[in-house]
Order: C-alpha cells, then structure tokens, then sequence
C-alpha cells in the first residue's frame, strides 16, 4: 500500500535519537509497501547529507527550514494556543508539498512520528492513520521547568500546559497512538480518551553495536554517551561530575570518566579541566571510545521514554548504572540487567561496586545483552507495527508486551 510518513527531524543518517526510530520503521515498511516520507532539515547541508534516503525510500518531500526562522515562529507561538514545539516545526512550504501529493496519489495510511508534526496531516483522509508520539514531550517540558530558573521555568511549564492539551486533542484525529516506553503509554491511557494505544519500543542494532574486545579486568574507565548540546544530558552529566565521580574517585582512584558526545557546550569542555575527566566532542564512530570501558553511566535528572545510550552500551557488552528516570523506559530489571542509583551517593557506590567486581561487570553485561533480544529487538518491534497496520485497531495495548519484564523501582 501507499504510505505517507511524516517525521520532525530527517531521519537520515540515523545518528541520533529523534532519527533512528522513524529511520527503523521507514527502511522496514519500505520492503513491503511505498513509503513516501516528508520531513524537515536545518540546513542545505544536512539535507544534502541525508541523500542516502532514498536508498531506502526513493519518494522524499523535504525542505530546509533555518534555525531562526524555527525560534521565531516559536517565540511568535508563545501568547497564542498553539504550542511553540509545533511551531517550531512548521513550514508552510512543506505543508504545501505535502497536500499536493496526496491529491496526485491516494494514501492508505498516514504515519506521523511525533506529536510536533501531526498538523501537516489533518487535512488527509486514507484508511488508516497512526499517530506515533514516541514520547509525551510536554511532560519533559513540565520536568524542565522544576530544573530551570525563572524565565525559563515558567516558559516551560506554559508550553507544557499548551502541549499538553494539544497532545490529547491529536488523539481523537488518528485511528491508533504508538509509544516507545511503557510509561509513556501507561500516562496517555490515563487521560481515558478512549483512543486505541500501544507499545512498540525502540531497539538497538546488536550487530553495529557489539563488544570489540575483551576488557581487562582492571578496566577503569567510565563513560556516558550522548549528544552534549541536550539539556537533560547536559545536566546529568554536569551533576555527575561534580557530586558522584569525586565520591567514585576518593574510593576507586584509578577511575577515569571519558564524556563521549557532539557539541559540548561551554560547562561540558570546562569538565575536562577536572581530574580524571576527558571531554570527546564529536567523534566519527563511538564505538571505538566504548570498547575500553568498564562502565556506562546514565545520571539522567529528566529522562522521558527510552535512552538509546543505554541500549547502546548494553549491547556493546557495557555494564549500565542508571538514574530511576532514565531506567523507567528500559525493557530490564535492575539488579540484573543493570543496576540504578536512587541518590549521588548510592549512585556512586553502584559504580564503585561494579569498578572493584570484575565478575559482576562480566555477568550484568551477559545479561542485558541477552534481554536486548528480547526487549529491544528492532525486528521485534517492527513486527508489532506491522500487526497495528494489518488491524487497523491493536487491542489490547499489552497483549505482546507483558512477556517484556519491566523496571521495578522500590
């Protein structure tokens, strides 16, 4: 069938997490069906870096819309009802384009990954229509604003009011919701819409990330991954390093942190100016910044649906010590397939404890690699959007997920 997919970031190469899901499901409908995608790219230069598309999907409608041109639209949104997020990414041009290519072909269904996005496609009418929020992001805007200081924090918690509404309006437009975390699904059903909902969650490529080599027992590096311009990551990382890792080091003084991500900003460059702390910026391949460590560390404050850094590391053989937010959209069970620091002390005794245990290291690692086969398999998940296409309506939203163990946090 003929499928119209819209997403928020263009979903090519998919180096980050707003990409890999939306790039996961249009590679994978692209072999049965004919996938028409639109979406939208900050600069000539990532559209242009982003032609490998259409390897996969030779039907692409992009635009380039600027980054000022992006915040001026969202400032402008700020005194109206419509949320800023949306703003942010409406173009237009882009709306145009897209209307005149459902009146040239007939669509059997419409596929929109993010909330932010939805508006391009009100107007069309197919068969089925399937809203994939990913995440309830006007929760992640309600949580930034009890971590920011005033302005800030009341712009948040305005656009998280504004979004909020928003998101439970778009339901009532789409024949089905899809979520990536459990949680997620488990807030939006209940708002009690009545709208059928449920879980695909993301994955992981086990085969692209997957252990290098054989750790040292002695291996003393730790690690967090993540795009270093983020907020949420940002932050973590910033209280990590100045309240856990010194606690880590007074005990373990071997330890040495390696923070691996692009576009650090000024607090995170200025982390590598502390002992035993070194700041990557932007490399070509994690990976190989990955194979030496001992431990993945993911001291997330705000953390909404799944952390593609934690699967990442799982599946690289890494053992994983969560913050209970960033654990909550994992498919594992602490304690076994990762373990999780309630406080920056027990944070840090979780490290330590996993520093000075080579055995424990090799045994959560075997663990959470094996889960991710069952947890966060992309062929697994995509077989799940394939049922929600093939039904039309998928009830009820846990029939295939309950096998899934999910976080228990005390």
């Amino acid at each position: 069938m003929n499928i119209l997919f819209v997403c928020h970031r263009f979903p090519f190469p998919p180096t980050r997490g707003g990409k890999i899901r939306p790039f996961q499901m249009i590679r994978h409908l692209s072999q049965s069906h004919s996938v028409t995608v639109a979406s939208l790219a900050h600069t000539q230069k990532e559209l242009e870096e982003g032609a490998g598309l259409k390897q996969h999907c030779p039907d692409v409608i992009a635009e380039v819309l600027p980054s000022s041109v992006r915040w001026k639209n969202a400032f402008a949104a700020l005194p109206t009802r419509n949320p800023s997020s949306a703003a942010y990414f409406w173009s237009p041009r882009l709306h145009d384009r897209i209307q005149r290519a459902a009146r040239n072909r007939k669509f059997h269904a419409v596929i929109v990954h993010c909330a932010f996005v939805a508006r391009y496609v009100e107007d069309i009418r197919c068969d089925f229509r399937l809203l994939d929020y990913g995440d309830l992001d006007s929760g992640k805007w309600l949580e930034y604003s009890m971590q920011r200081a005033l302005p800030f924090s009341a712009g948040y918690k305005l656009e998280a009011r504004k979004l909020r509404k928003y998101e439970k309006a778009l339901a009532s437009q789409f024949d089905h919701c899809t979520f990536t975390a459990r949680g997620e699904l488990e807030e939006f059903l209940s708002w009690e819409l009545n709208a059928p909902a449920s879980l695909i969650p993301n994955g992981v490529d086990a085969d692209y990330f997957q252990p290098l080599a054989e750790r040292p027992p002695q291996a003393s590096t730790v690690v967090f991954l993540g795009r270093m311009d983020y907020f949420p990551n940002t932050e973590g990382i910033i209280d990590f390093s100045q309240n856990v890792f010194p606690r880590i080091r007074s005990e373990f003084p071997a330890a040495r942190l390696r923070i691996i991500g692009s576009n650090p900003v000024r607090e995170v460059r200025e982390l590598s100016t502390k002992p035993g702390i070194e700041v990557t910026g932007s490399v070509p391949d994690v990976r190989p910044y990955l194979a030496d460590a001992a431990v993945a560390v993911a001291p997330l404050n705000i953390a909404r649906g799944t952390q593609n850094k934690i699967l990442e590391c799982m599946s690289m053989g890494i053992p994983v010590v969560s913050s209970p937010q960033a654990a909550r959209g994992v498919q594992a069970t602490p304690g076994e397939h990762l373990l999780v620091g309630k406080d920056h002390s027990d944070f840090a005794a979780q490290v330590i404890k996993l520093l000075c245990d080579s055995e424990l290291r090799s045994r959560v690692a075997q663990s959470a690699r094996q889960q991710l086969r069952n947890g966060h398999s992309w062929a697994r998940s995509m077989q799940l959007l394939d049922a929600v296409l093939a039904c039309g309506t998928f009830k009820p939203a846990y029939t295939d997920q309950k096998a899934l163990p999910a976080v228990q946090l005390s």
